[in-house]
Parts: C-alpha cells; structure tokens; sequence
C-alpha cells in the first residue's frame, strides 16, 4: 500500500457524511455530527463579529473517523490536527488510513474552527472569490503570495487578526466537549475512560500544546502528542504563503500578537489558562520557565519531527518553544532528497520520484505509528 498511489484513491473514494469502507486497508470511514457550544463567558471576545457568529458551517458540521473495520466500541483512538487555512481533508486522508491501519486505533480527524468544512463553499470558490482578489491587489500591490487559495483567510486576518485567538479558543472548547464524550461513554466508538493520544501537523500542534498545557478538566493528561512540521514558537512562524496568507495578513498577524494582543486583553476574567498558555507561545521571553518546564514534563509523552526545508514552520522554533534540551531528545530534523515544502511535505505528481516520496511518508509514519501504537 504505497502512499502515493492512496493518495489519489482515496481522493476519489472519500465524500464527507457518506459512510466508506476501504477494501484494500480494511477500514471503514465513519461520519459524525458535532455542534459547537458557545463559551459564554468569551462569546463576546470570541465572536465580535457578528456575521462570524452567524456562519452555521462552523457551528454544525461532520467530522470521519477511521477505524479498522468490524471493530466493536474501541478503548483506545488517536486525535488528527490539521495544519492552517486548509479547506480540505484531501491531505489527511491517506495519514488518517496508515495511521488506522497500523496502530489499530480509530484516528478522528476533527476540524479547527472555521476551516476544512466548518466554511462556506463561497471561501473556495474562484468565481466568488475574483473580486475579494481584486481589491487586495488594489489595496496591497501586487504580492505573490496572494492567490485563490489564501484570499478568503488573508481578508479575514487582515480585518481581525485576534481571529486566530478566538477561532484557537473554540477549537480547544471544542475538543474539550469531543474528549468529554468520549471519556464518558457516550460516544458510540468509544468506551468510557478511552485513552486518546494526539497526532498534529503545522497548526494544529500548535493548537495541541496550548490544549495540553490547559488541559480543561484534566482531560488531556495522559495523552502522548506526535507533532509533524510544527510545535514552533509563534514569532519563529513564517505564515507568508500562496497557501496560508499573504504578505500583508502575515505582517499584521505577526505585529498584532507581538505588540498588542496583551494589552488589548486586559480584564481579569479573560485572562485565564487558556490565555496564559497561548500566550506563553508567541514568543520566547514569555512564561519561558513555565514553558520549557511543562514541555521536559511531557517527557517521553512527546515526540516530533521537523524537516531542514520547512520555512514555515522551522526547527529553531521548535528549539525556542520545548527548550534546547527536550527538543533535542524529543524531536527529530530530517530532510528528503526530493523538493518538498512545510506545505507539502509528501508531494505526489508526474514530475515527482514517487518511489522517494513513499519511502519518506512510510518512515515518518512508522515513527509515528511506533509512537502512538
């Protein structure tokens, strides 16, 4: 089961809310409804836009979880973390499958707010999208990290950058109420007390180590995290890119949490674990000692790799974020004789030596499998 070629059949076979079974890997792709409960407490920090709360795709949707076919209620499952600005699982879907199918876990793929299917089909489509393009073109120059692909997300972040605070609020609400279900019985897959480990790319491990570090309810205790390209301190992160942001919404993302996010978040009663932990992120000086500290705590609950070539999400800021020593034991830098991104770490195409690239994932993959096994 070469990975490149499942690349391209699963992409043909998977269709959101439609229940699959894979006969080649004997697993079977199981779809389940998930509606986000408001924070009251935060509902007027995290949803100060009142169009943002009104988006139902974000509020109600699906998430697939994959497990080895016939399997009764598991008591064990691995959690899979996207990366940011993705609109699809096209990415995840052989990941999720390698994952199932050699750990014999259930691997739930669960989507950040307002992204892969918690959006409107309006934010992927050209044809609505040509006069969003226009004006960043009007108002920014041309910049050739604008594109289709990131025009929606770069608009958004331009107009509110503490959307990626709030969106990182509700996605960790969210998977505290996913955990939750779990833990006590009532999910369907899943017996009470199931033991949940994280797999997280790019974003996502982002998004898992500040959920680790506040671990709601003691929730996430005895999770083990598996970090691929990410895990990085927030100001070693270069967002710029036709798939991400563009130039302009990189710059005031980046200022924006460097020089004013603490100080536009003043009150007491927002300034809690959640915050703390976010903000510990963002850059090295800040809770640097509590930081490092929780990161050797983890100790052999925690395991990465990170790749020579990745600028978007670098080594050196894995460094800055775990501290030298765990990231040192903890997480390993490879590099791929082949032309690879942050991005698209396993590209698949004519021009690509299909042969390097499966040989790349299948080692990444055991690594990860041996880890979460």
């Amino acid at each position: 089961m070469e990975y490149s070629q499942r690349h391209l059949e699963l992409n043909t076979q998977f269709q959101m809310g439609t229940d699959t079974h894979l006969d080649i890997s004997n697993v079977d792709i199981r779809c389940f409804s998930f509606h986000s409960i408001p924070q009251t407490v935060y509902e007027e920090r995290l949803l100060p836009v009142s169009t943002d709360a009104r988006i139902n795709e974000n509020n109600s949707f699906q998430y697939p979880v994959f497990m080895p076919a016939g399997s009764k209620r598991a008591d064990k499952a691995i959690l899979l973390l996207h990366g940011l600005n993705e609109r699809n699982w096209s990415k995840y879907l052989s990941w999720a499958e390698y994952l199932c199918k050699k750990t014999r876990k259930p691997v739930i793929l669960f989507p950040i707010a307002f992204h892969v299917n918690r959006s409107p089909l309006s934010w992927t489509n050209p044809r609505d999208l040509k006069y969003l393009l226009d004006l960043r073109r009007q108002r920014n120059g041309e910049d050739r990290s604008l594109s289709f692909a990131n025009v929606t997300f770069s608009e958004r972040i331009s107009e509110q950058p503490d959307r990626f605070y709030n969106s990182g609020r509700q996605s960790l609400n969210d998977l505290s109420h996913l955990f939750t279900n779990i833990k006590n019985g009532s999910h369907p897959l899943f017996t009470e007390n199931t033991q949940i480990d994280i797999f997280a790319y790019s974003i996502g491990a982002f998004l898992a180590e500040i959920t680790m570090m506040t671990n709601p309810n003691g929730l996430f205790t005895d999770s083990k995290l598996f970090m691929l390209c990410g895990g990085g301190i927030f100001s070693s992160m270069h967002g710029e890119s036709r798939f991400i942001m563009d130039k302009s919404a990189y710059e005031k993302l980046f200022n924006y949490y460097q020089y004013n996010f603490v100080n536009e978040t003043k009150d007491d009663y927002l300034r809690d674990k959640a915050f703390e932990s976010f903000n510990s992120m963002i850059s090295v000086e800040r809770n640097q000692t509590e930081r490092v500290s929780f990161f050797n705590r983890l100790g052999n609950k925690l395991k990465g790799i990170s790749l020579t070539h990745d600028k978007v999400m670098p080594y050196y800021g894995v460094t800055e974020a775990l501290g030298e020593s765990c990231a040192t034991n903890r997480i390993s830098l490879l590099d791929f004789p082949f032309d690879y991104s942050h991005e698209n770490p396993f590209p698949v195409g004519k021009l690509i030596n299909s042969t390097e690239v499966d040989r790349a994932f299948s080692y990444v993959f055991e690594e990860a499998v041996e880890f979460l096994a």
